[in-house]
């Protein structure tokens, strides 16, 4: 090894060292063996189960009940209100029962077709979710940049890439003051992990960093285990669930599961987390019941997917080769559909829960 390589070797480590102190970890010296005997951290993202429109106290219920270790909070309106009293015995009920929260919104790039302007325009949107995060004791402020259909305007994703870097310098200062670490997600085919990368570096990896979404990354025809291999040098959140992906008459289909339930290496997967991110929680984010086609053998597919190399598209093909066909979820006839899609949604994630516990060994609480 040369001296070129020795310091880029130790200047990754000194990051990821970085990383996990922003994410409001304690790094500590352990040794080879209580590294491999400890068990990742589990926990849910909210969204999980949003049919039940539950404010944050009756989640954080849920979430003990269920003995996990994390909680995403990916909204700001799980909250009653966003003054600083409430905000904090929000984080003094998350303490008491030893759950590291995680405070998120949705979508920031002001120039998206998602982008909403609920809480003012994208600089006072961003500023909310700092001041949020830092009352409630979150280190992480998950947020998004859109969707797949950003691919599809003029000038393409790189167009909202560089609108929401400008947003995200903005607010440097106050992040880095609040000690807090905008994570952001690689959200439903908006953009590739190595773009989410490229938006990272350039935003400043001191304050930005990433929530990986494992089932979003099928929707840029990327393995979700090589989005996780780009991705986890910046990991300080997650948004995971299986994905089944299969050949269709016009290319593939994709269908998002409970863990377990879909084609996705989730041993390698989690082996390679517990070795590159060991302190980044994995929040359950079960999204399921519906299966979405991306028709890659029509030419008009392609301009939106102009970047995505053919190595890493190979590797999505072959995860394809490995699925099968799923059929949609869809209540009885005779059911009370809204208790049919708490029931399913319940049911999803505790499934979840129960795979990640004795297939994975994850959780550090005795469940």
């Amino acid at each position: 090894m040369n001296i070129d390589d020795r310091h880029s070797l130790l200047s990754r480590r000194n990051f990821t060292k970085s990383i996990a102190c922003m994410a409001g970890v304690r790094i500590t010296s352990l040794s080879g063996k209580e590294r491999k005997s400890q068990r990742l951290l589990l926990g849910f993202d909210n969204f999980s189960i949003r049919a039940f429109g539950w404010k944050a106290p009756r989640l954080i219920e849920y979430a003990a009940k269920h003995k996990v270790d994390a909680l995403l909070f990916s909204d700001l309106d799980v909250y009653e209100t966003h003054d600083i009293g409430y905000l904090k015995e929000i984080r003094q009920e998350v303490e008491k029962q030893k759950i590291i929260l995680q405070a998120g919104t949705g979508g920031i790039c002001p120039t998206s077709k998602s982008f909403k302007g609920k809480y003012g325009n994208a600089e006072e949107h961003l500023r909310l979710l700092i001041k949020v995060a830092e009352a409630v004791g979150s280190s992480v402020a998950r947020c998004y940049l859109g969707s797949s259909k950003d691919r599809k305007t003029e000038g393409g994703i790189r167009v909202h890439m560089a609108s929401t870097i400008e947003t995200l310098k903005k607010v440097r200062t106050q992040a880095i003051d609040a000690g807090v670490r905008i994570a952001v997600e690689n959200h439903a085919g908006d953009m590739h992990s190595k773009e989410l990368v490229e938006l990272i570096e350039k935003a400043g990896p001191d304050f930005v960093g990433a929530t990986i979404d494992t089932g979003n990354s099928t929707w840029t025809l990327e393995d979700p285990v090589e989005t996780f291999r780009n991705l986890s040098p910046y990991a300080v959140c997650s948004g995971i669930r299986d994905s089944m992906v299969w050949p269709s008459e016009k290319g593939v289909k994709v269908q998002w599961t409970a863990m377990g339930e879909g084609c996705v290496d989730m041993g390698t997967l989690f082996k390679e987390w517990s070795e590159r991110c060991p302190e980044t929680p994995v929040q359950i984010e079960t999204i399921s019941g519906f299966a979405r086609e991306f028709p890659y053998l029509e030419k008009d597919f392609w301009p939106p997917y102009s970047t995505i190399r053919a190595d890493d598209y190979s590797r999505f093909l072959a995860l394809a080769r490995k699925g099968k066909t799923l059929s949609p979820f869809s209540a009885p006839d005779d059911a009370d559909k809204k208790k049919a899609q708490r029931d399913y949604q319940l049911s999803e994630l505790e499934k979840s829960f129960s795979y990640c516990r004795k297939k994975l060994g994850m959780g550090r609480k005795k469940a």
